[in-house]
């Protein structure tokens, strides 16, 4: 990638978690003409689904390929290179660095968008060296400076923009950056390796380091238990009072929160969560037990990356996104068919950005990018709530809205972040359309609670099994109409009917994207004949109760 930018060569993030077919799509789309590929990833760019692989010049396995590789990419006019063969190439054809002029090309980068083919996003040189500026800017009201000491644990994928401009700072600053081994799962390993001293991911990793704490908690002696949640609890009213977590309580740290700190390595001075929102709960947690500075900020590819960003220790800035980051105007904008009026009380619009860390327009689609930037603004799709002192909460989703058959309109998101919240919930996705007037949905139960659900209700077999109980749904049903009536939503917003799946919502079935983004229409093809049947069950209902 460096490499690239040194010779003026465009550089194309190429990732299959993009979603199907969205490999063969970019390299005919971005007329891409080298690939560097990862060794076990060969056989997708060879394979028959793969047809724009008969436009690459050129493969450079960061290993070794096989014969049959190589004599299979000889055959469509491909040359294929080890990565040994490739330096010895540059070795023998030297030449001299052409640096890039400002508004050149740096990266197309394609989102990993929720519908539709990818969108190739346009990222100039001056955008990527105006987010480095702008982030040193940023650093320098604060007394912890970053250092060459530093070290970043990358797990996201390159084509995650977040992931993308950290690592740019980071060789920017001459720090670290380690590379996890490949699994989530044991994530945990390579933090206790790696000892990184900042962490970056989406919420759905927060709340797998959060359970995991909890789960710690829970099996501490009872006297223990009490002292934890007393320090706790006088950690966080002393931060919130003013006191930095430095401050706030260094016995409570010394005493329990150093164990949680030694979990993630020891180490960690920064933990920054983007993608999507995390939950106030999990947020003020982890900055009272992680002994390290913890923030949440708000950006898109089209933006690069982050657009506003909280501020280390203070506790106000608790469940938003922050304050406009430097370089950056934010606005919001009237969306009046969602009832969302910046002029009213509390503000809450489309969150509108202008500024000199944006995209230059999406790749070969000038229709999309004038629909997306108006009069220099470019218009996100994400609802905000903004603060009079400036504060944003993203709150919902502009295109993520339908209506049911009765004329309302329900914002789904919205809903999902509401009914996530019972124990025996991990996971849902909430689905109605216009030619009906309910709401069904599709839930991942917690493994864990439903399985002590199970034992505590007589019922005994493996997970898989116990998701297919009819009483399970009927209790999660129960659990997902108190949510409801607890947070006093409308009888439309009201889930009738759903459908368990104990596989949770992954990339494999292409059901989410590679920040654990639900594709909706995917959902919707992946679930069609079960939401079917759970529909045809409410009709009989219905139909039931009438002739009564």
């Amino acid at each position: 990638m460096q490499a690239c930018n040194g010779y003026s060569l465009i550089c194309v993030p190429l990732y299959d978690t993009l979603g199907a077919g969205a490999v063969d799509y970019i390299i005919d789309h971005a007329e891409i003409d080298v690939v560097f590929i990862q060794d076990k990833k060969i056989k997708e760019i060879l394979s028959p689904n793969c047809k724009s692989a008969k436009r690459l010049k050129a493969l450079v396995a960061f290993t070794l390929a096989t014969r049959e590789q190589i004599k299979e990419a000889d055959e469509i006019g491909m040359k294929v290179y080890s990565w040994n063969d490739f330096l010895k190439v540059g070795k023998v054809n030297p030449s001299q660095p052409c640096p890039p002029k400002e508004n050149d090309i740096c990266t197309i980068m394609y989102t990993s968008g929720t519908s539709g083919k990818p969108k190739g996003v346009i990222l100039t040189h001056e955008s990527h060296a105006l987010y480095v500026k702008g982030v040193n800017l940023f650093m320098d009201q604060f007394d912890d400076k970053m250092t060459t000491d530093d070290v970043f644990l990358s797990f996201l994928p390159l084509a995650h923009i977040l992931d993308r401009m950290i690592e740019e700072y980071f060789f920017h600053k001459g720090a670290s950056i380690g590379y996890y081994h490949g699994d989530l799962n044991a994530l945990r390993d390579d933090i206790q390796e790696l000892k990184p001293t900042l962490l970056v991911g989406v919420p759905r990793v927060y709340e797998r380091i959060y359970e995991g704490i909890l789960k710690a908690i829970a099996e501490l002696r009872p006297l223990r238990r009490v002292i934890f949640n007393v320090l706790y609890n006088r950690k966080l009213a002393s931060m919130k009072s003013g006191y930095s977590h430095k401050t706030a309580s260094p016995f409570a740290d010394m005493l329990a929160f150093r164990k949680v700190k030694a979990r993630l390595g020891g180490r960690l001075r920064l933990l920054i969560s983007g993608g999507a929102p995390l939950s106030t709960e999990i947020e003020e947690f982890l900055r009272v037990t992680t002994c390290a500075y913890f923030i949440q900020g708000y950006g898109l590819t089209e933006t690069l990356g982050p657009s506003t960003v909280c501020y280390i220790d203070d506790m106000a800035l608790v469940g938003s996104v922050g304050v406009p980051a430097t370089y950056t105007e934010i606005r919001l904008e009237e969306v009046p068919e969602m009832g969302y009026d910046p002029l009213g009380v509390p503000s809450r619009g489309e969150i509108c950005i202008r500024g000199k860390s944006l995209f230059a327009g999406y790749y070969k689609n000038p229709e999309l990018t004038n629909e997306a930037i108006v009069d220099g603004w470019f218009h996100t799709g994400d609802i905000g709530e903004m603060s009079p002192d400036g504060i944003l909460k993203v709150i919902d989703r502009k295109k993520n809205i339908f209506k049911l058959s009765q004329g309302e309109y329900v914002a789904v998101e919205y809903l999902e972040k509401v009914y996530g919240f019972p124990p025996l919930v991990e996971d849902i996705w909430v689905y109605g359309d216009s030619f009906r007037s309910n709401l069904v949905a599709v839930v991942n139960p917690h493994e864990e609670n439903t399985m002590k659900w199970a034992e505590s209700n007589g019922y005994k077999g493996s997970f898989s099994e116990i998701c297919k109980l009819e009483g399970l749904k009927e209790y999660i049903l129960k659990e997902l109409a108190a949510v409801a009536q607890k947070n006093k939503l409308r009888g439309f917003e009201y889930i009738k009917g759903i459908v368990l799946d104990h596989i949770p919502f992954d990339i494999e079935r292409d059901l989410v994207t590679a920040t654990m983004k639900k594709r909706r229409n995917n959902m919707l093809k992946y679930y069609q004949s079960e939401i079917d049947t759970v529909y045809k069950k409410l009709e009989t209902q219905k139909n039931a109760a009438k002739a009564k």
